[in-house]
């Protein structure tokens, strides 16, 4: 509740995970530019990886940003969500999303809250196998038309739900229903930051995209 607090608990955070613990647990021999890498994702959770451009912003070899991203999923510090794409026409196949774990280090608001939703439906998906009830995965999905929706569960290697995170706006976006026409998926939600909370199943409906509270999303999931 203290941003004060919060940001010297980040910096800690930050300097313990890349000075002490990939330091001494790994064989990274460049910590100072592993830490540039790092504040380089800080500004950008939600956004496609484009790692050529990294290379060059920390002066390293395109491989070896693909294995620090690698380390850093490992340490907890991220998580990649990479593209849907089949059944989908023109749609991206490489290009994989990038979210921080810690997503209250965010400055901007509609970033903050598309990194807070997916964390909590990469914990549902996670929570979801782990207890054997199917094989689920998180991914996005947008094609070359620019036309994008935030996430797609994937349950049992089908479409389950769309989810698109927005603060305010309530109108269903059009891709939302773009998508759930194009993948069959049963469900799509518009979850919102600032939407009435209420009780009423999300999933009881299947007929298009649905408007609901983030927080009575989220709660229903695990």
């Amino acid at each position: 509740r203290s941003d004060s607090f919060g940001r010297r608990w980040r910096r800690l955070r930050r300097e313990q995970l890349v000075r002490e613990d990939i330091r001494d647990m790994t064989r990274v021999q460049e910590i100072d530019q592993l830490d540039s890498l790092l504040h380089l994702l800080e500004d950008r959770s939600g956004c496609q990886v484009n790692f050529s451009s990294l290379a060059n912003e920390v002066r390293v070899s395109v491989d070896t940003i693909r294995r620090w991203m690698a380390t850093l999923q490992a340490f907890f510090a991220g998580f990649l969500v990479r593209p849907w794409y089949r059944n989908v026409a023109r749609s991206l196949r490489k290009e994989s999303k990038w979210y921080l774990r810690d997503w209250s280090a965010i400055g901007a608001e509609g970033a903050r809250f598309e990194t807070f939703v997916a964390c909590h439906l990469l914990k549902a998906v996670e929570g979801w196998s782990d207890l054997g009830w199917g094989d689920f995965e998180l991914c996005y999905l947008r094609d070359k038309e620019k036309r994008e929706v935030d996430f797609v569960v994937v349950r049992d290697r089908k479409p389950w739900f769309l989810v698109e995170a927005k603060v305010a706006d309530e109108r269903p976006q059009a891709a939302l229903s773009y998508f759930q026409a194009l993948t069959g998926a049963p469900h799509a939600f518009q979850a919102i930051l600032q939407g009435e909370d209420t009780s009423a199943d999300a999933f009881a409906r299947s007929c298009g995209p649905v408007t609901v509270s983030a927080r009575s999303f989220l709660s229903q999931l695990l």
